[in-house]
């Protein structure tokens, strides 16, 4: 992955977690001047602050297979997530959460209305695979979805893949909706990710292309969130955190 210098500064804790993942290579007015990487553990030494982000992602999961967590979900009331393996305990939001997904909410049903796409709401779990041994099952806070109709199966759940997705930030779910989803989205063919972040009160926006970052950008204070893929979509930032 390549970010310039300022993103990178902006954003320093973001790319920390991401350097565990993959290299960050960082730029400066269009060239390339340095490397950020996780420190290799067979060496004998570790990044203590790369480690810890690194493992705590996973933290809270347990291994099960697919078809382990298919029983789990259906004999449970709970809220579940299956990425890679693990099964998550979706816990209930907090008020803020739920304020900035109301908010977002109104402003794409009323966005859409008339148009191809159509916004839903979690809890809806999205189906996506990796390959035909990884299948991973999650319930964004919001998806956009422009095959509904074409995609549904025989017991009226849908099969595809959102066109865009967003996850409101928790302290349970940062770690998470940072790194593993971002990784997910973009190796399933998901077209805009936006990660909401209640907390800082900012909204970063990525554009993948061929399993790839080809594009992100960080709203931050009074600015104006705009999609990549849908031309005219556009969020104020002072409205969805209130």
């Amino acid at each position: 992955m390549k970010v310039n210098s300022t993103e990178l500064q902006n954003n320093f804790g973001k790319y920390l977690m991401l350097a565990a993942k993959e290299d960050i290579i960082i730029t400066r007015n269009g060239m390339e001047i340095a490397i950020l990487s996780a420190v290799d553990t067979a060496c004998g030494t570790v990044s203590g602050a790369v480690r810890e982000k690194a493992e705590e992602y996973s933290s809270g999961g347990r291994r099960a297979s697919y078809d382990e967590f298919l029983e789990l979900s259906r004999n449970e009331a709970e809220r579940y997530e299956y990425i890679d393996g693990e099964i998550y305990l979706l816990a209930s939001p907090k008020t803020a959460h739920q304020k900035a997904l109301t908010e977002l909410l109104v402003i794409f049903y009323n966005w859409f209305q008339g148009k191809k796409c159509t916004p839903l709401v979690a809890p809806y779990d999205i189906t996506l695979k990796r390959n035909q041994e990884n299948i991973n099952v999650v319930q964004p806070d919001i998806m956009v979805i422009c095959d509904l109709e074409e995609k549904l199966d025989e017991n009226d759940y849908y099969q595809g893949v959102p066109d865009l997705v967003v996850e409101i930030l928790s302290e349970g779910t940062r770690s998470k909706d940072l790194i593993q989803k971002l990784d997910l989205y973009m190796s399933c063919d998901v077209q805009e990710y936006w990660i909401v972040n209640p907390l800082s009160r900012e909204v970063s926006v990525y554009l993948f292309a061929d399993k790839n970052i080809d594009n992100s950008i960080t709203f931050r204070k009074s600015e104006i969130v705009q999609s990549y893929v849908f031309k005219g979509l556009s969020v104020e930032l002072d409205r969805i955190f209130k």
